[in-house]
């Protein structure tokens, strides 16, 4: 038997953030489980007017060094005769499956064609890996637009139990078929286990026209410890006390950055022993906002946000590295406000003691998944997906959302009764990318 070939149609290696990573990495774990495996990215892949930089152009290294996966850059959201080319060339590859990336509702417009053109013109299955359904910032276009393309899906990845009761929300016209362990089946009800039990369902029929496969997001191997790194030489020279906390990865609103300062900064009142590293890009901060195109960018994406959006919270005028000033944490914390290049990456990861996700919304996180690898226990709070995926006092520790308190309670735990680093292994052993691969090529 041939071995199947698998389209991964997302944002290639050349792109920021952990959805570019993400793809990168199933490619591999794919080509290392024995398909064949083609990358087929977007070249833009959001409107023009969003006034941010997209391109990694920093970093020098290739996660796909050492493998023959081929990738194609062809999709232009702000093009759509190049819709109907990226149809036609992953028609042409004749893929056994297509896992299409979904993360932003806007992106509904140009998968609706690529999906509805698949779906039609080849024997492929169209599987939707979902990093959320229901969007952060939610828009009243979202559903509309999030449906449109999902409906074009035979099968669909979910990384949480949340996600899953969200696309059945979305198509409540659907039947979902569930598999736990492949022996039992549950109709378009509700999940009939209770989720802190159930780590290692996968939701999942091998006829159902509309199967949801329940897996995890796996464990970033990108992303290397160095063994002959030097950890307290490391944090003597960047000036970092014994215990230390790292934020990780784009500033949003929803990760929770000004609740990790504010409660470090009453943890920091009572004890003079740690320190808070504070590491990534501002997410709307990335191009010069001096420029003439950037601010007329900025005005018509801002008109469009308060035509579009619920909230009317705008998180471009998010700053909470304001607070590092205001509270007088300068000489406590390290902050490194730019995007970090791959290369750069795996030092924070080694100096750090424990992962602050203090988030106040949560699909499954990048970054919660790239710390394992480093072995670090986390503090979060409980919302989204991590009371699957922490279990208070084993491998970290759970506060209650929005609570400066529970926070800083949690923050401090960690220091008195430290997490061992072999249950964050214990915790994640069957997270692998090589255990998620076949997971996807049995369907």
């Amino acid at each position: 038997m041939s071995s199947p070939h698998i389209v991964c149609f997302g944002p290639g290696p050349k792109f920021k953030g952990g959805i570019a990573q993400y793809n990168t990495a199933l490619a591999r774990a794919l080509k290392d489980a024995g398909a064949r495996v083609t990358i087929v990215s977007w070249t833009q892949q959001y409107p023009a007017i969003i006034p941010r930089e997209f391109v990694d152009k920093t970093s020098r290294s290739s996660f796909l060094e050492g493998y023959d996966i081929p990738v194609q850059y062809l999709t232009n959201w702000n093009a759509p005769g190049t819709w109907w080319k990226t149809a036609k060339a992953i028609a042409e590859l004749k893929p056994d499956k297509v896992i299409i990336q979904w993360y932003n509702p806007t992106q509904g417009i140009p998968l609706n064609t690529i999906a509805k053109y698949l779906r039609k013109h080849t024997k492929a299955e169209i599987l939707f890996d979902l990093h959320f359904v229901a969007a952060k910032e939610q828009s009243s276009l979202d559903a509309r637009l999030t449906r449109m393309a999902l409906q074009h899906g035979h099968s669909y990845i979910v990384h949480a139990y949340k996600t899953a009761e969200e696309l059945k929300a979305l198509m409540p016209d659907k039947q979902f078929e569930v598999t736990l362990d492949g022996k039992r089946t549950v109709g378009s009800g509700q999940l009939a286990v209770d989720p802190a039990s159930t780590a290692n369902w996968q939701l999942r029929t091998a006829d159902s026209p509309r199967t949801i496969l329940k897996l995890y997001h796996p464990i970033y191997s990108l992303f290397k410890p160095d063994p002959s790194f030097n950890k307290e030489a490391w944090k003597t020279r960047h000036g970092l006390k014994q215990h230390v906390f790292l934020f990780f990865g784009f500033i949003r609103k929803y990760k929770g950055l000004h609740y990790c300062i504010e409660a470090f900064a009453e943890l920091a009142k009572k004890r003079d022993d740690v320190s808070l590293m504070i590491v990534g890009e501002r997410f709307w901060q990335t191009v010069d906002q001096s420029k003439l195109s950037t601010k007329l960018k900025n005005a018509v994406f801002g008109t469009v946000k308060k035509l579009f959006l619920k909230k009317a919270d705008d998180e471009r005028n998010y700053d909470p590295l304001a607070l590092v000033e205001m509270l007088g944490l300068k000489d406590r914390m390290l902050v490194v406000d730019r995007f970090i290049p791959n290369e750069e990456v795996p030092p924070y990861f080694q100096a750090a003691d424990t992962i602050v996700l203090f988030y106040e919304t949560a699909t499954p996180s990048g970054v919660e998944s790239l710390s394992y690898n480093f072995k670090l226990p986390a503090v979060a709070t409980r919302v989204g997906h991590f009371p699957e995926t922490i279990t208070d006092g084993f491998n970290g520790y759970m506060a209650e959302p929005k609570n400066i308190a529970d926070m800083v309670r949690v923050m401090n735990a960690s220091i008195e009764k430290p997490i061992p680093r072999e249950n964050v292994v214990e915790a994640t052993k069957t997270m692998s990318w090589a255990n998620y691969a076949k997971a996807v090529l049995n369907g």
